[in-house]
């Protein structure tokens, strides 16, 4: 398959903001991919070679792209980064000096998909002292025999930047149309929940339709979907969903799957492959099951003098750490809180009730330093939660979870069978959100050069779309303003899945989440968070928003605070003010 197949669905996604085409653009070229190659296709599509569990990355520095641009255009490396200075982007500038390149290559073979994954792969895999030659010539060798539009998109792939906005839903959208049904795209969400290797997915699916997919099982070593909770203001409240729950502590930590076989790993909920951030914790799984194992818990930071929790801050030093990472693991103990059992003794757990996962996870666990179950009690009784969850809160947790005992373990999903209840619930907006940014203001005065407000928005899963909801520019320290134009994925214009009626300056891919406080939510004209669902006209917004210093790196976008939540403290809001 060429590779200029791919690239001409990339233009075409790029030249849209509208989902029902991108959708229909994808399709297509699922369609035409021949099967072997669906899975490299798929990987493509995201900018990446592998599934995000595999801790193999992909991206090249900058600097190393701009030396291999200049020998394979035979600019110099200043006319170069000139270039990307004057285009704003490092893609747009390779395709305009590979089209007048101060040379022609004698020998070119057409780019094939296999030619350039294969090639990808070798940039990632390369390692040792001649690493950086072999990543250069490689990276050469694809632009000298690339066209310069497809020059373009192999280094925004490999600098991490192809930005193209595609959806995990999208994308099981085009394989349900491409090779299924309407009726079959539930089915097909449920394999990636439990198996989240898209690849892997499009391949069955391609090769043995829907038939396939229902083979897939639970796997040590492939991360499953994290189950997710609503949230609750109230014990009542709890009490009205669930009426003999079982309660246990909502730590102020990270969450990590523990995939326990000949190897351990560690998963975030976002599938990010952790394992090697937690040499302490995966020693102490190594000695604490003996058998295959799938479990789940909460990372904490612990002061081992003290045995006290510290707060999440603490634990977050642990996390994307590639140097000194066992001076780290000593500076900042932790303890990993185990809640679930997902898999056990060769049997998936997950279609079990709670009950009988967390005996089944109680009869498994040897209890020690690192590795012990969580603070759990079972109670109907207002007063006795009550109690427990003030313990929570002295003991240094958020607050509580809430969860029904006959609950089976629905990978992916939302719902009230799990129900979060914290301290700050329970008046207007103490409660911290998390957010994602999705756009930018330039800033003026002492901001000059960087921004002076982002542009926040909210999840609607219903619409798989971002609605904004307010612009910060409060709660940001000096050191995070000036590394602010490096965090966020800019594109050109609007990204397909934010909804906004405001003009940003900037723009940026939905990925980053922020946990932001604010004084209350009014209803706004401008925001599109719930638009026209509270009033006719009007969308939700927070007010006087600011930034906690709590970058939410845990979280995917697709995690971060929904629109049916913020609609819910709203709500809430104006009962406590009515009364």
């Amino acid at each position: 398959m060429h590779f200029g197949e791919l690239v001409e669905t990339y233009r075409e996604i790029e030249n849209t903001t509208k989902r029902l085409e991108i959708t229909s653009h994808l399709v297509e070229l699922l369609k035409k991919t021949p099967p072997p190659l669906i899975d490299k296709v798929v990987y493509l599509l995201q900018g990446k070679i592998y599934p995000d569990f595999v801790n193999i990355e992909l991206g090249i520095a900058e600097k190393l792209a701009i030396k291999a641009i200049s020998v394979a255009s035979g600019f110099s490396e200043g006319e170069v980064e000139k270039r990307i200075r004057d285009t704003g982007d490092i893609g747009e500038a390779t395709e305009e000096l590979m089209k007048s390149k101060k040379q022609s290559s004698f020998f070119r073979e057409d780019l094939t998909v296999e030619s350039v994954y294969g090639g990808f792969v070798r940039i990632a895999k390369a390692q040792g002292k001649d690493s950086q030659d072999v990543k250069i010539r490689t990276v050469c060798e694809l632009l000298q025999n690339g066209e310069p539009e497809e020059d373009k998109y192999m280094i925004r792939t490999l600098l991490g930047r192809l930005r193209l906005g595609i959806a995990d839903m999208t994308i099981l959208d085009a394989l349900a149309q491409a090779f299924a049904t309407k009726e079959a795209r539930a089915e097909i969400e449920r394999a990636y929940n439990v198996y989240s290797d898209l690849g892997a997915i499009a391949k069955e699916l391609c090769e043995k339709s829907v038939e396939g997919l229902r083979d897939m099982r639970i796997q040590v070593g492939i991360p499953v979907k994290a189950m997710l909770a609503e949230r609750a203001r109230s014990i009542e409240e709890i009490l009205g969903h669930i009426s003999d729950p079982m309660v246990e502590y909502k730590y102020d930590g990270i969450r990590l799957q523990a995939h326990v076989g000949k190897e351990v790993s560690l998963f975030s909920r976002r599938l990010e492959n952790l394992t090697e951030q937690f040499p302490d914790i995966v020693k102490a799984l190594k000695s604490t099951f003996r058998k295959e194992v799938i479990v789940e818990g909460e990372c904490v930071a612990m002061n081992p003098e003290t045995g006290e929790m510290l707060p999440f801050q603490a634990i977050s030093h642990r996390r994307g750490r590639k140097y000194d990472v066992e001076a780290t693991a000593r500076e900042y103990p932790a303890s990993l809180f185990l809640f679930d059992c997902l898999y056990a003794d060769g049997v998936d757990m997950t279609r079990r009730p709670l009950a009988e996962r967390r005996k089944k996870l109680e009869k498994l666990l040897k209890p020690g330093p690192e590795i012990r179950s969580s603070h759990m009690m079972r109670s109907s009784d207002r007063d006795e939660i009550e109690a427990f969850f003030l313990k929570a809160i002295e003991d240094g947790c958020e607050g509580v979870m809430a969860k029904a005992p006959d609950s089976e373990y629905k990978a992916g999903a939302r719902g009230w069978s799990w129900i979060k209840y914290k301290r700050d619930y329970k008046s207007e907006m103490i409660d911290t959100v998390d957010l994602v940014v999705v756009g930018g203001f330039a800033g003026q005065g002492r901001r000059a050069g960087t921004y002076g407000a982002l542009l926040l928005a909210c999840y609607n899963p219903d619409e798989d779309v971002f609605e904004t909801v307010c612009k910060v520019g409060t709660g940001f320290d000096d050191k995070t303003l000036a590394g602010m134009r490096e965090m966020f994925d800019r594109t050109d214009k609007r990204p397909a899945r934010v909804r906004s009626e405001i003009e940003a300056d900037y723009w940026f891919e939905p990925g980053t989440v922020m946990e932001i406080l604010g004084a209350e939510i009014t209803l706004s004209p401008v925001h599109t968070c719930a638009k026209d669902l509270v009033r006719k006209g009007s969308g939700l917004a927070i007010r006087f928003p600011r930034f906690t210093g709590n970058w939410r790196e845990d979280k995917s976008a697709e995690e971060a605070t929904t629109t049916s939540e913020i609609i819910e403290i709203y709500k809430k809001q104006l009962k406590k003010v009515e009364g």
